[in-house]
Formats: structure tokens, sequence, C-alpha cells
């Protein structure tokens, strides 16, 4: 009966990236999806990985990269986690998200997710008034997500992901539901290769509508008498969520007492971009229980300089055993080219 489902989800990931990338070969559709924000990667570990970290998440890093990798201890010892990261993004741009994984069975994990991005105050101006009108508006974006995760054999782990999308700007709002899909294989092959593969943002539209949307029309202006203020509202269109289909490879090269190395790998298709992959590598020495890290990522190596700002990024980290709890530090750098560049931090609990 596993085998059987192992077979299923092989198949219905590999269906789904044939119908994505049709769809991304028909025609080119770079900018036509809402809700962006998705596709920034949480976190200074896998940021600082290129990307390439659908077959290395795990515990609560994995709600944001591949719910499948939720339910692998990290470690091999330490099911349940808790993920905090602060992006400070481009132009004063806040990114923050929020990840706790619980166990609740013997092998499956309940995962909880939350996203914020805040985009700060905006003044508003007008043609008549283009220094500003003395008022300011806030933009922001918001993803909550529930998770769960369990492993099918001792080494294929799956997870699914049901999450609501929302964005704000001035009065308006848009929001809509989604869901997430991902496996993780172990191998017993070079050094116990990991295969994983994830689906993400697949669901409805975004579509803005609130108070800005309200207007009155006069809807026979020829005649004289009539109500001349019927409230009426734009019907605004609806914009696609970045749908992402991930197939991604983690290979330990080198593996000498203490210290290990790890190379990744990712082939990357979205519905809004041109078929991409990323590279990643981490470098991890350890000293009795405290874990020392550095990686380097390559992201977007199919796509032109002309298409992207960045490719290469950088981070550190640690963790450490304090009473049975594992506690750890990242930090990632990301420059860039003609924008400035960004850094991220992040807190982790393993329990």
């Amino acid at each position: 009966m596993t085998m059987l489902y192992l077979r299923r989800t092989l198949t219905l990931c590999l269906l789904l990236l044939l119908t994505v990338g049709a769809d991304a070969m028909a025609q080119s559709r770079v900018g036509t999806t809402a809700g962006t924000f998705l596709t920034l990667g949480a976190g200074a570990r896998g940021s600082a990985l290129g990307h390439a970290y659908t077959a290395q998440a795990t515990g609560a890093d994995a709600l944001f990269w591949n719910p499948g990798g939720a339910a692998r201890a990290y470690d091999g010892r330490h099911r349940g986690s808790v993920f905090l990261t602060h992006h400070e993004w481009l132009a004063d741009i806040n990114y923050n998200a929020a990840g706790l994984t619980i166990p609740i069975t013997a092998s499956g994990v309940l995962g909880i997710s939350v996203t914020l991005v805040d985009y700060g105050r905006v003044d508003v101006t007008t043609e008549d008034l283009p220094e500003g009108t003395g008022e300011t508006f806030s933009a922001s974006d918001l993803a909550f997500g529930l998770t769960y995760a369990q492993p099918l054999t001792e080494s294929f782990y799956i997870g699914g992901t049901v999450k609501l999308v929302r964005q704000d700007i001035w009065d308006m709002h848009a929001s809509t539901a989604a869901f997430d899909l991902g496996f993780v294989l172990e191998t017993q092959y070079l050094n116990g290769m990991r295969l994983a593969a994830s689906i993400q943002n697949f669901g409805g539209k975004l579509q803005m509508e609130g108070v800005n949307a309200r207007v009155f029309v006069d809807p026979d202006e020829a005649r004289s008498g009539n109500n001349e203020n019927i409230p009426a509202r734009y019907k605004t269109d609806g914009w696609d969520l970045p749908l992402s289909f991930r197939l991604g490879v983690a290979l330990p090269a080198v593996q000498r007492g203490n210290f290990e190395l790890l190379a990744l790998a990712d082939a990357q298709q979205t519905n809004d971009n041109d078929l991409n992959s990323d590279l990643g590598a981490r470098a991890r020495y350890r000293i009795g229980s405290v874990n020392l890290a550095a990686r380097a990522g390559y992201k977007d190596l199919m796509l032109s300089e002309g298409q992207v700002d960045s490719h290469w990024s950088f981070g550190a980290g640690m963790d450490l055993e304090v009473s049975g709890l594992r506690v750890g530090f990242d930090f990632a750098y990301i420059p860039f080219d003609v924008l400035n560049s960004t850094q991220l931090f992040d807190l982790r609990f393993y329990y």
C-alpha cells in the first residue's frame, strides 16, 4: 500500500510539472501574477543557499519551502521546532515570518506558519499636489498556513499545507486560499542523497475590492430628474498566484569526521517566469554539541543578467544544545548590483 501511495505521488508531481511547463512554453507570462511575496524565500538558510533548499529544509523551515520536510527530524532527534526570521528587504520593506511544528502523533507533525510583509507608509500625491497632500497610506501582505506532514516509510516523507493569502493597500484588499504539497525521499546512494519536490501556491485568484472601488454614477445622463448618484462598484481583474514547481537534490559530497560538505541543486518552473535552476553549498563542522555552518548560493542560473539583479548569496550560522533544547542563529547577505544589499536574520529552537 505504501509503494502504491509513492507511485501515485510521483505520478501527480510529474503531471503537474508537465502542466506548468506546457503553460510556460505557450507564452511568456512574466509579471502576470499577484502575491509575488510568496516567492521571496523565508529565512537565512534557504536564502544563503540561493533557494536551493527544497531537499534540505526540515522542521518549521520546511513550512515555507517543502511541507514534506516538516516531518523530518533535525539532526535525527528533534521533531518539534520554532522558526523566526526578519528580512530587511529593499526600499525599507520588512519581511517577517514565523513557523511552529508540533509532533501530534508518533510520526506526524502539525505546522503553523505566518508571513507578513510590511511596505511601510507612503505619501499620498495627486496631479495638483505632487509633493504630497499630507496624507499617507500603508500596504502589507499576509500568508497564514496550516500544515500536516508525516513519513509514509522510513525514508519517504510527505506533507501538505492549506493557507490564506491576503494583500492590503490603502482601503483595498484581496484574499484567496492556496495549497502546497511536497515530499522528500532519502536514498541509500551517494552517501545518502536526498530527492525532493514541491508544488506551491496552487489556488485561486487575488482580486482587489474595497471602499475605493465604490463610485456614484448617473445611469441615464440624457434624462433629467432621475437619481444622478446611483451607488456602483468597479469590478477589478483577478490575478493568479505565482504557482511554483520545484525539484531538488541534496548530496553529501564530503564527509570526514566532524566535517561535512553538502551540495544542493533545485530546478524551478513557475507560471510567471522562465525555467531556471538554483545551486547551493553548505560546509558544516561539529565541535561537541555545537554546529558551525557556512553557506553560499547562486540563484536563477538559467536567467539572464537583464532578468535578475543578483545571483550570489552568502551566509553563516550556528546551533548548540542547551538543556536538551537546540538553539540556532543564522545570517544571510544578498548583494545586489543596482539595488541595495539585503540581510536576513533567523532564530530557531528545536525540541
